[in-house]
């Protein structure tokens, strides 16, 4: 059987670098691998041994601190169960549920006596809470007279009560919804500005004013409008349907509601309220 060989040891290097150099860094670095290796292998053991040991106290402390908080809340628990059963003894809690209903007074009755009819019978079917009270006898009670006798009652009139409520019930008046107004696009006859389309564009050619910041930065266009001609006559809501500039649109909205009134549209004879659309050209002098 060969003899096994160990490629780490001293007489393996020699045999191999045999009358080579033994100089070059390979022979050196050869013969220094045992080192090495133990080396590695130690700081690898010792590595793991740490490891394996913060883990375990890991898990020890957290078991530790898990058992102690279970056992506070335990202890907190049992405190609150004898400090409920100290203050509340059983006769307490007894009174605590039987708790007597709030008395209901009795319906005061006033005092009365009955007024007995005069009819004729005979003498054995009168009874004796029928018989005809004397005028004197009247006269000597402050009882009330009624339908039968109510001795058991109150004889002050004052403190009576009626056993009917008047319970009122305040209807509410219904508000009636308003419609809301139609507003035509096209109709009939449109409405009219006064003095027709060569008025309405001497009217914005007058009451314009050109934004700078749009003249300086040399803005141009056509701004178009649309507003509410009322039935009145009068402008209502204005917007931009089309838009040039932010400075432009504002200015063209601003003139638009400053428009006087117009002769209102007309549908089947009578005055509506119409989608009215006006274009504003802002041109700067000077330009084609």
């Amino acid at each position: 059987m060969a003899k096994e060989v160990d490629l780490s040891s001293r007489e393996w290097c020699d045999l191999v670098f045999e009358g080579k150099n033994k100089d070059f860094g390979a022979y050196v670095i050869r013969t220094d691998s045992p080192k090495r290796h133990n080396k590695a292998f130690w700081y690898t053991l010792i590595g793991a041994v740490i490891f394996g040991a913060m883990a375990f106290g890991l898990v020890k402390a957290n078991q530790y601190f898990e058992e102690r908080r279970l056992a506070e809340m335990g202890e907190q628990e049992e405190v609150l169960i004898d400090m409920s059963q100290e203050t509340e003894e059983p006769e307490e809690q007894q009174e605590r549920l039987e708790q007597p209903k709030p008395e209901v007074l009795p319906e005061e009755v006033l005092k009365s006596v009955k007024v007995t009819e005069l009819q004729i019978v005979e003498d054995e079917k009168v009874k004796k809470e029928d018989e005809i009270k004397t005028q004197d006898e009247l006269k000597e009670t402050e009882t009330a007279f009624g339908q039968k006798d109510n001795e058991k009652g109150t004889e002050d009139r004052n403190v009576t009560r009626t056993l009917k409520e008047e319970v009122v019930v305040e209807k509410k008046e219904e508000k009636p919804v308003e419609k809301k107004e139609e507003v035509f696009r096209s109709v009939e006859q449109m409405p009219q500005f006064p003095g027709g389309d060569a008025a309405l564009t001497k009217f914005l050619s007058s009451h314009i004013n050109y934004p700078p910041m749009a003249a300086e930065n040399n803005i141009q266009g056509k701004v178009i409008v649309q507003f509410v001609v009322g039935k009145d006559g009068k402008v209502g809501e204005v917007k931009v349907v089309r838009s040039v500039d932010k400075d432009l649109d504002r200015e063209a909205v601003r003139v638009c509601k400053m428009l006087p009134k117009f002769t209102p549209g007309r549908q089947n004879g009578q005055p509506v309220s119409v989608w009215y659309t006006l274009p504003v050209q802002f041109k700067l002098q000077g330009t084609n």
